[in-house]
């Protein structure tokens, strides 16, 4: 039987300030990665939601999840690794991958990569495309998921030897077509934007939530309601635009 795994990975920063930020600050009461769990259970096609995160973070999660959340703090030797060790204890056959610091990721946004992947069932990885062509999960739009089948994580697992195919578990399986059968879907318009970032960096992109948070509500948080939120707020987009700028320019 299917069985689709919503993964929250919890990245593990250099910076220990944005780790600090975002294993211990609160959303919507709630702390960080804990509130993208419960975004990512609102799909109604995912099956199980795992927090997935590097041992040296359990003593500062660990006390912090609720019984109903489950974390995986794994031992292995880097994200990969431990992506395909939490997939295997779960028993799933698919999972759908969110960061932790996507306060804002879809719930329908998910379904649909679900959905699709129900459609389309030779597919290996299904991910979301901004009308440039650039896969979207690492995007700093911060609204979307990927899906991808557990044995292309395996594959991946056994094959990937490059550092940044390892520290970012669903990269190599994302840019090998050669070895898998990749599928993309087109970002919404609306919201495909250089002046729109949701996702959480800066302690800048804090405010601009929380600001979206207090306008919205917590149940009126779909991408769409966002998006109208902020073509009437040019001056909140001017400032993301400017985030946007900085991070390519260091990259």
């Amino acid at each position: 039987m299917s069985h689709t795994l919503g993964v929250v990975e919890v990245p593990t920063f250099s910076n220990p300030s944005m780790a600090h930020s975002l294993t211990t600050r609160k959303f919507g009461n709630k702390p960080l990665f804990e509130w993208v769990a419960r975004r990512v259970t609102e799909a109604m096609c995912v099956d199980q939601v795992l927090v997935v995160a590097d041992p040296s973070l359990r003593d500062v999660i660990g006390p912090l999840l609720p019984p109903d959340v489950a974390a995986y703090f794994g031992k292995q030797r880097d994200p990969l690794a431990r992506l395909a060790a939490a997939i295997r204890k779960a028993d799933a056959s698919s999972i759908v991958r969110v960061r932790a610091d996507r306060p804002f990721v879809d719930p329908t946004l998910i379904d649909r990569l679900i959905c699709d992947a129900h459609a389309h069932p030779r597919c290996d990885y299904i991910g979301y495309v901004s009308r440039g062509g650039g896969q979207l999960l690492q995007s700093q739009l911060g609204i979307f998921a990927l899906w991808c089948r557990a044995e292309s994580i395996f594959q991946a697992d056994r094959n990937a030897t490059d550092s940044l195919d390892r520290e970012q578990s669903t990269r190599y399986v994302s840019l090998h077509p050669e070895e898998f059968q990749l599928r993309f879907l087109p970002a919404p318009v609306e919201i495909d934007r250089d002046d729109i970032r949701l996702a959480i960096d800066h302690e800048q992109d804090w405010e601009h939530a929380h600001v979206i948070f207090d306008a919205l509500g917590p149940e009126r948080l779909d991408w769409q309601r966002i998006a109208e939120l902020l073509a009437d707020h040019p001056e909140m987009r001017q400032e993301m635009a400017s985030l946007n700028r900085a991070r390519s320019a260091a990259e």
